[in-house]
């Protein structure tokens, strides 16, 4: 049996091996960097299909691609490597140990956790397909598949609980054929087949076979990042200098407006006179001639042109007349070797990185549609967009541009109604605008809005004591408001500085609890608001009802309460200035109510009190409080009987302890009343006087009674 149980548990133990060994992604070198590749086959494109990766072939060629945001390597040394870098993915997802095995059919609402999964001939997937990483980052799926691999159009892949596309992989054994509309993640290796990949379908992955033709219509690809992959940064910017507070500016031509125009940004050339900008529209300078500043800045256009046209190339844009039509780059420099018609949306994606960069270079002019679009995605910022145009530009009528445009010795044209995020420049030529909206990017102090870098911070205090919020702004002109839950504070006696940035509360009470915030306004919009600092103001403990004196019979349960304010409050009851502890008869020693039970003698005291503490400081001391403990009755001599002569005086006596005695005799169970012979019959002594044979009796008693 023992062997057995052994035995059992080397199994399991091996499985558990295999689950880490086999489910762990391949290494897929050089063709990480490539969206669509094939070793031996052509690539090919219909319509305008939008891919970001490298596209390629080691034997064949790629035809019919609009622009690629990546580099078309057909046949050369990029392609070579790729081809011996897919072999050995191959090879590596070929080895792998199967953790689960699937029916063909894949999808219609199915869930799949990591691991290697094996389909032992064709599958189909239809509906939608769920890869739950159950919040486990490193979660890869392989899936193995011993036929063709299809998709149902409309078919879904979704991502769920950190599940990453750069961690899902298909090893295909047959022709990969996606319909349209498909949405599917993960890098995809056919082996010696083809792949095709119908309309209007998204793969946030790769395609890759080692020996097959590739074709794509009108589709969605790019490959995934995470999972180690580059950051993408782009170029180092370009030091804007003197040119940052420029918006509108030409170092050698006219400058003129007509229209309503709005700028943020100073206006002015280094040649005449800029002509119909109304000052009320313009949040800047009108250089109105040509002055130090103007002369600067048009030296250091020179020096930006000079290092974005120095740049090197990362990629291509084959097709100028191409560019935009839902384009998608990522930061990178970027060339179009002629003239070039921005048509529709451009997107620039950082995919996540705020500080990346693109430079597009055109050598020849630059001419945009109507109602064009560009538009940042992902963390992308203006103020990390340059153009450098060789040649005359022409933004179109109700364009939306970003970016700051060099026009390198050409005129340009800002058309009515476009709104530029940027900077319109050129090195020599006129420019003109037509009732546009223009807003410099941040980088010239003057023009910068006000910017909270230090927040408040919450603050928990003490009644009575001094609190202070302060935050840190950069930007011109700065003013401050602080509120109070939304409403604006004033100056009081003892609350200050609610027009500085930093705001004094002293002495601070329980009415100052709340919530603080502080809008700071500058030359610039737009304003900025800080975030919250709560106030949380704690008191030190007050007693508003004082504990009682009590009066008990002796082996009662009595208590004293004591009722405080305060923040977090402890007690502790005394007897005199001892403090008490609990045991068997006493309890509650730390609370607000103490408990005795039963009551004694030993525990009478006229100094009972409560120390009431908490956060805050002072403490607070009940006042003494007295316990008196009476007691019952209780018959410590008995009277004696009694005989005597007719005539004569005779008395009874009883000896009793206890508190407020009172006596009543009787003869019998009859009660005694005080007579003219009886007297006492409500004290510790009866006197009968003179004693007469009426009187005689053997049973004469007393009840003795008292508060107990």
């Amino acid at each position: 049996m023992k062997f057995y149980l052994r035995f059992v548990l080397l199994l399991i133990g091996t499985s558990l091996l295999s689950l880490r060994l086999f489910a762990q992604a391949p290494n897929i070198g050089s063709t990480v960097n490539f969206a669509l590749f094939t070793a031996v086959g052509a690539v090919s494109n219909t319509g305008i299909s939008q891919v970001t990766g490298h596209v390629g072939t080691n034997v064949g060629s790629s035809t019919n691609f609009g622009n690629v945001n990546g580099v078309m390597h057909n046949q050369d040394a990029a392609s070579a490597l790729a081809t011996s870098d897919l072999t050995t993915a191959y090879n590596q997802l070929n080895a792998m140990v199967a953790t689960s095995f699937l029916a063909p059919l894949l999808g219609n609402g199915q869930i799949l956790f990591s691991g290697v999964h094996s389909i032992s001939g064709p599958s189909t997937l239809n509906g939608t397909l769920t890869l739950d990483a159950q919040n486990n980052p490193n979660a890869v799926f392989v899936f193995k598949l011993q036929g063709a691999f299809s998709s149902a159009a409309n078919a879904k892949i979704i991502l769920l609980n950190g599940a990453l596309a750069c961690n899902v992989f298909w090893k295909v054994e047959g022709l990969v054929s996606l319909a349209s509309n498909t949405t599917i993640v993960g890098t995809i290796i056919a082996n010696n087949s083809a792949i095709t990949i119908a309309t209007g379908s998204k793969l946030e992955g790769r395609a890759l076979s080692t020996s097959g033709a590739i074709s794509i219509d009108g589709d969605l690809i790019y490959t995934p990042i995470g999972c180690g992959s580059l950051l993408l940064t782009g170029p180092a910017a370009p030091a804007l200098t003197s040119f940052a507070c420029y918006t509108i500016f030409s170092a050698l031509g006219a400058v003129n407006n007509v229209g309503v125009t709005h700028i943020v940004g100073d206006v002015g050339t280094n040649n005449t006179s800029p002509v119909g900008f109304n000052p009320l529209f313009v949040t800047g300078t009108i250089h109105l001639v040509p002055d130090a500043s103007t002369a600067q800045c048009a030296t250091d256009l020179l020096n930006v042109r000079t290092y974005l046209n120095s740049l090197p190339i990362d990629i291509q844009l084959l097709f100028p007349v191409q560019f935009g039509n839902s384009l998608v780059l990522t930061p990178h420099t970027y060339l179009l070797g002629a003239a070039t018609t921005l048509t529709d949306t451009l997107f620039l994606n950082a995919q996540g990185n705020a500080n990346a960069v693109f430079v597009i270079r055109i050598n020849g002019a630059l001419t945009t549609s109507v109602s064009s679009i560009i538009q940042l995605i992902n963390g992308s910022q203006s103020k990390n967009v340059f153009w450098i145009i060789n040649g005359a530009v022409t933004i179109n009528d109700n364009s939306k541009f970003i970016g700051t445009i060099i026009c390198n010795g050409g005129a340009m044209n800002l058309n009515t109604n476009i709104h530029l995020d940027g900077r319109a420049l050129t090195t020599n030529g006129a420019m003109s605008t037509a009732a546009i909206n223009a807003i410099s990017p941040p980088g010239c102090p003057a023009l910068a809005p006000p910017l909270i870098i230090t927040q408040p911070i919450n603050d928990t205090t003490c009644a009575g004591n001094k609190v202070i919020f302060k935050i840190k702004a950069t930007g011109p002109g700065l003013t401050y408001q602080w509120r109070k839950g939304g409403v604006n504070l004033i100056n009081s006696l003892s609350i200050t500085g609610v027009n500085t940035d930093s705001l004094t509360i002293n002495p601070a009470t329980s009415g100052n609890s709340g919530n603080y915030d502080v809008i700071v306004s500058g030359n610039n919009l737009p304003k900025d608001t800080s975030n919250i600092g709560v106030l949380v103001i704690q008191n030190a403990p007050v007693i508003t009802n004082q504990p009682l004196s009590q009066t008990i019979c002796s082996g009662s349960s009595v208590s004293f309460t004591v009722v405080a304010t305060g923040t977090n409050l402890n007690y502790q009851w005394r007897k005199g200035n001892v403090n008490l502890s609990n045991t068997a008869s006493i309890n509650g020693v730390n609370t607000a109510t103490l408990t005795i039970n039963p009551g004694i003698a030993i525990n009478a005291s006229a100094n009972y009190n409560v120390i009431v503490s908490g956060v805050c400081s002072p403490n607070d001391t009940s006042v003494n409080v007295a316990l008196v403990i009476q007691t019952k009755p209780t018959i410590t001599n008995q009277p004696l009987s009694q005989t005597v002569c007719s005539g004569s005086s005779v008395s009874f006596t009883v000896v009793a302890t206890g508190t407020n005695l009172n006596y009543q005799w009787r003869k019998g169970n009859v009660n005694l009343s005080n007579t003219a012979s009886i007297n006492g019959v409500n004290t510790a002594t009866l006197t009968i006087n003179p004693a007469i044979a009426i009187n005689a009796s053997v049973n004469y008693n007393v009840i003795v009674s008292g508060v107990c």
